[in-house]
């Protein structure tokens, strides 16, 4: 038993020796600090896209993002977590997916092209720029994103590690490590609309967890943060990002069998087939009653 302290004591420093070394140097496109939507998007092309993303043949028609930055998930996201908004994220996972074509409506991108409008308008731009009218592609759906839930719990990992060893000497020392590690959750929903109509044509969940060893570097002192990655300080930020790419997914399977609701008699919106009172649905040839012109309908 003598014998294996100093091993594990020696292993640990070595460990952490290297970690350290390695945080010295700058890693660009570093492993450990992407999350699953990764690479690279332009047109219908892409590089190093996740090979866990579903992919069409052909784009469906053309989706924009509609965050709802008042809702209570997305004020935590930028609050609490520092996290850019969802859209950023979704925007690059459907272009790679090239399932949709996406067409920009977000505050910041409608105003930069109505600047290049009235900058055209104000006779300031050379000739030929061509910021005529017309040219705005329609978005044919709008693509809703929300977090509904996502949790850091600590559990009784603790306990375990502890037990694991009774009241020796390392019995605490495992006990914090265990206690601080953390398994990250995020549950997603996406929602699609058909603008035309305002009928949803799809919506799904996705969900992700990971486990967070951050309490091995709090116990070294953080020296090994570097080193290890994604695995010392697993931001709630890629869990999310996991989430809202299984959200997709799922989507894009059920979108590939996609047969659109039909409602019999009168069609959608045309009164349904839920009648109140034991009446029927209202008639859509129905013509309304001749006006007087004094506000009162004619008998």
């Amino acid at each position: 038993m003598t014998l294996a302290r100093p091993s594990l004591v020696a292993a640990l420093t070595a460990l952490l020796a290297l970690a350290g070394c390695q945080t010295t140097d700058m890693q660009m496109g570093s492993q450990g600090a992407k999350t699953v939507a990764t690479g690279s998007a332009a047109g219908a092309a892409s590089a190093n896209t996740s090979s866990a993303l579903e992919r069409c043949p052909s784009p469906l028609g053309t989706v924009s993002l509609i965050e709802n930055q008042q809702a209570g998930w997305y004020t935590i996201l930028r609050n609490e977590y520092r996290l850019p908004p969802t859209a950023n994220l979704l925007r690059l996972l459907i272009q790679q997916s090239n399932c949709f074509v996406v067409v920009e409506r977000g505050a910041a991108g409608m105003n930069a092209m109505t600047r290049e409008r009235e900058l055209m308008q104000s006779g300031e731009m050379r000739q030929g720029s061509n910021f005529g009218r017309g040219q705005m592609v329609a978005s044919d759906y709008g693509l809703s994103p929300e977090i509904v839930f996502n949790n850091s719990d600590a559990g009784g990992a603790g306990a375990a590690l502890g037990g694991l060893v009774g009241r020796g000497r390392y019995s605490n020392v495992l006990g914090q490590l265990g206690a601080s590690l953390q398994t990250k959750e995020a549950s997603t929903l996406l929602t699609l609309i058909d603008n035309r109509s305002g009928v949803q044509v799809a919506a799904s969940e996705g969900s992700a967890s990971k486990t967070d060893f951050g309490g091995f570097i709090s116990l070294a002192g953080g020296s090994g943060a570097g080193g290890l990655g994604g695995y010392t300080n697993t931001a709630q930020g890629k869990v999310i990002a996991a989430a809202f790419m299984d959200a997709f997914n799922q989507m894009v399977v059920s979108l590939r069998n996609y047969k659109a609701q039909t409602v019999q008699g009168q069609g959608l919106g045309g009164g349904g087939r839920l009648g109140v009172d034991g009446g029927a649905a209202p008639s859509q040839t129905s013509a309304p009653a001749e006006s007087n012109g004094k506000g009162r309908r004619r008998k």
